[in-house]
């Protein structure tokens, strides 16, 4: 019989780890944020798409930062294991636990707010009973929860089994998003004015411009920032990707790049037949989506169709995010700062069926607060800040890893030009370190009923409660004689 330890197997090609990353940042953003950014940050009018792509510079510096350590540290748990290595531990791990905590809501709040999306389909097929079924609020928890336990279920199975489940609503996801980007740049403000008029009988005049200003076109960037979070999702899966000093760096390029260039055309179209004054009006008294604005020029059936690329471009973040944040864990524990149960790899299925079971559980407490709490934000403005958190250490080690971890170092297999990692790291650093503060001024500042609604706060408190876990699990090495400098200068074992 064979003796030998369960491990995680290296199954995931080039193709899968671009998928991962794609589907975790392609959902409720390209649909909503775009527009809704109009009411969230009151006159940024036709500057929306020139902030987009300011926004995805800081994001490109820490996509290289990230493509860069990935190549010499592939392993499950990714950005954890490089600042941990290359940085500090205990800044590993506190900033990768916020980012946990953040993500496992977040795909609570995405399961809950996918429900409304499937109901709009129901309701343009004319499937009243059903789409009124949908509105039900026990019946939206129960679906909702089904959706990310029947993904815990895929990603239990193996590798194989997330790959039949992703690559093929990933392509439909571009397929249909392919339509509105067709769609938007086939009309324009003239088609858009004359089917508001057929339609609802309105007349609107457009506003033509507005005038620039620096403090709203920033706060808009660094609110778009969050359309490029979740690349990271690619070096979570390190200890799974096949040949992965080469794989998880392109991997972690393609996807960002891929995706920038996706949405931009995707929002730069929806603009192109919808004015933006008719968005910020729109947007001030009712939330508006992509497929929305467009069905007034889109034929129903077409209507139907874009509804349903947005509620493909939702449920495929499940996959990926679940695991992302049970790779988190799986590290953790492999490094003993997280109970030894989470380590543990299914031994036919070579997957970390208990992380998983418990990233299940953390995101249906996202699904019970949504729906208790009724609001969706808070939870998304915690992982916008952790992953700001995150994307800054990543290029922080960029800078520290030559003097902190000599050996690990050698090992990085692109960009090996020691000047030109430093100033990817010190750029990096400074735009990240610029549009944290930006975010959470913008936070700390806005209207809101209690303090607990800032997320500001409570991702401090997430930081306090880490802290204290680390502290625990830091002390208990130390008295068991653990060479904890040792530990945590090597990578942990596949």
């Amino acid at each position: 019989m064979d003796k030998r330890p369960t491990k995680l197997t290296r199954q995931m090609g080039l193709l899968a780890l671009t998928a991962t990353g794609v589907c975790s940042m392609l959902g409720a953003s390209i649909n909503v944020v775009p527009f809704m950014i109009q009411r969230n940050v009151p006159g940024i009018g036709p500057y929306v798409l020139p902030a987009f792509a300011f926004a995805a510079i800081p994001a490109l510096f820490a996509a290289f930062a990230y493509a860069i350590l990935a190549s010499a540290m592939p392993r499950a748990g990714g950005s954890y294991i490089y600042a941990s290595r290359g940085l500090n531990p205990y800044l590993g791990f506190v900033a990768s636990f916020s980012q946990w905590f953040g993500l496992s809501i977040v795909i609570g709040v995405i399961a809950y707010v996918t429900i409304p999306f499937i109901r709009d389909v129901t309701l343009g097929l004319g499937w009243d009973r059903l789409s009124t079924a949908l509105e039900v609020g026990w019946i939206r928890v129960c679906l909702a929860l089904s959706l990310i336990w029947t993904f815990v279920w895929i990603n239990i199975k193996g590798a194989k089994s997330y790959e039949r489940a992703l690559l093929p609503m990933m392509f439909l996801m571009f397929a249909l998003g392919a339509i509105v980007i067709v769609a938007g740049f086939s009309f324009d403000s003239n088609d858009f004015l004359m089917a508001l008029k057929t339609k609802e009988g309105r007349d609107f005049s457009p506003t033509t411009s507005i005038d620039f200003d620096w403090r709203i076109f920033l706060s808009a960037a660094a609110l778009l920032f969050s359309s490029f979070i979740g690349f990271d999702s690619i070096a979570q899966a390190g200890g799974e990707a096949k040949n992965p000093t080469k794989s998880l760096p392109k991997a972690i390029l393609i996807a960002i790049l891929g995706v920038g260039v996706f949405y931009f055309l995707f929002a730069a179209a929806v603009y192109h037949t919808v004015p933006w004054s008719f968005v910020a009006q729109e947007a001030l008294v009712k939330d508006i989506t992509a497929p929305g604005l467009l069905s007034y020029v889109l034929p129903a059936s077409l209507g139907v169709t874009i509804l349903i690329g947005a509620a493909i471009a939702l449920i495929n973040d499940l996959p990926a995010m679940l695991l992302s944040v049970s790779r988190l864990m799986f590290a953790w524990a492999k490094d003993g700062i997280f109970p030894e149960m989470i380590s543990k790899i299914h031994p036919k299925r070579h997957t970390p069926h208990y992380a998983l079971i418990a990233a299940g559980l953390m995101a249906s407490v996202g699904v019970l607060g949504s729906h208790f709490a009724g609001d969706f934000f808070l939870g998304i403005d915690i992982m916008v800040t952790s992953m700001m958190v995150n994307f800054l250490l990543m290029c922080i080690t960029l800078l520290t890893i030559g003097s902190r971890n000599p050996e690990l170092t050698q090992e990085i297999k692109i960009i090996k030009n020691r000047k030109t990692q430093l100033f990817i790291g010190a750029v990096g650093t400074m735009l990240l370190l610029a549009f944290l503060g930006i975010h959470t001024y913008k936070d700390l500042t806005s209207n809101v009923s209690d303090w607990y609604f800032h997320s500001t706060p409570i991702w401090l408190i997430v930081m306090g409660l880490a802290s204290v876990l680390f502290a625990y699990k830091w002390q208990q090495h130390k008295n068991k004689g653990v060479d904890i400098s040792k530990r945590f200068k090597k990578l942990p074992k596949e």
